[in-house]
């Protein structure tokens, strides 16, 4: 009997070990799908926000100007990453380029001046079709330079070229006037420059040179750096300051007192002098449509900040010769690789809108 019980128990045992075999596969292959699944699910949402633009066409504009194209590409291309599709930017001036935005034509604009560009920004519509997000540039100034040995004669205010005397200093045509390298008709800083000649009294003796500025500000250059008195308008960020030092080879000159086109209000001082421009900022404008759809380039553009040196800096390359697209895109990753943590962050925080 104990030998059949046992033939039993084995005969038993080995009929029930294919099922057992069969149970555990079950349930390890069970335990490997749901793992899976759970996995799927916790990684599903990561996996999705890491492209919250995809699929998404946005539509950029900015100003002729390849020192501007510098801060803009940092954003495309941080849009890039997020997956939206940058199209080719239209290329117009800033008053135009409000415009674009304002009617449609356009998404956004990356340089918009916060205090000179304003009336721009209310002409194409202001706050009910656009807004003005983040502050992508701080510290942005303008103002009207003399060469220093003028400067250290007793030339140091605007205000005293309403002297002949002293205007002729700077007379390159032989009229008797000051010739003032000036600003592009369109860009915003035309109207200040025309406003101040008006309320400082200076349209007798200066003449406000205006047209193609790179070839403008060039001839003032070289005439500086062979020793002649020069009067000029500029601002930063830009090239010509690392061209032209402010107090080794220019100085900023003051104005009278702060007067600004339609009665503006803003800080003009700046280390000590009024420049008679306000002290600004860039900031990014975009529709408000846009912005309501794409939350994720919403907050890209609120975060993304760009210290107003690198972007001097990026301009010395261009001037030193290295203006080229290809060129402009090299810099932008080298920036990018040189400001990677600050990078990422903003990338980080537009994923997490979504």
């Amino acid at each position: 009997m104990a030998d059949r019980s046992d033939r039993s128990d084995r005969q038993s045992f080995s009929y029930a070990c294919p099922m057992i075999t069969n149970l555990r596969r079950m349930k390890m292959k069970f335990l490997a799908i749901t793992t899976a699944v759970a996995l799927s699910l916790a990684a599903g949402p990561i996996f999705a926000n890491d492209k919250p633009g995809e699929g998404i066409t946005v539509r950029p504009v900015y100003q002729p100007t390849v020192e501007e194209m510098f801060q803009a590409r940092v954003l495309f291309r941080a849009l890039e990453d997020l997956g939206y599709k940058v199209a080719e930017p239209q290329e117009v001036i800033a008053q135009t380029a409000h415009l674009a935005v304002g009617t449609g034509d356009a998404d956004f604009f990356t340089d918009s001046w916060d205090q000179l560009h304003n009336v721009f920004f209310e002409e194409a519509g202001g706050e009910k079709v656009m807004t003005k997000v983040g502050t992508l540039v701080q510290g942005a100034l303008q103002g009207y330079l003399v060469d220093k040995k003028s400067y250290d004669a007793g030339v140091k205010n605007l205000g005293d070229l309403k002297d002949p005397k002293v205007a002729a200093r700077f007379d390159e045509d032989g009229d008797g006037k000051a010739d003032l390298a000036g600003c592009v008709p369109g860009w915003g800083c035309e109207r200040v420059i025309e406003h101040h000649l008006t309320e400082y009294g200076l349209r007798d003796t200066v003449t406000h040179n205006q047209g193609e500025y790179n070839a403008i500000i060039a001839d003032t250059i070289a005439r500086a750096k062979s020793g002649k008195p020069v009067l000029y308008y500029t601002w930063t960020p830009y090239w010509v300051s690392g061209a032209l030092v402010p107090g080794k080879d220019v100085e900023w000159l003051s104005v009278p007192y702060t007067s600004l086109p339609d009665n503006a209000k803003a800080n003009t001082e700046f280390d000590g002098k009024n420049l008679g421009f306000a002290v600004d900022s860039l900031r990014v404008i975009a529709r408000n449509d846009f912005l309501k759809a794409n939350p994720a380039a919403k907050k890209l553009f609120e975060v993304a900040k760009i210290d107003v040196i690198d972007i001097s800096a990026e301009n010395k390359l261009i001037a030193d010769g290295e203006k080229k697209s290809s060129d402009i895109d090299k810099h932008v990753t080298d920036w990018i690789k040189s400001h990677q943590d600050t990078y990422d962050s903003w990338l980080k925080a537009a994923r997490g809108t979504n």
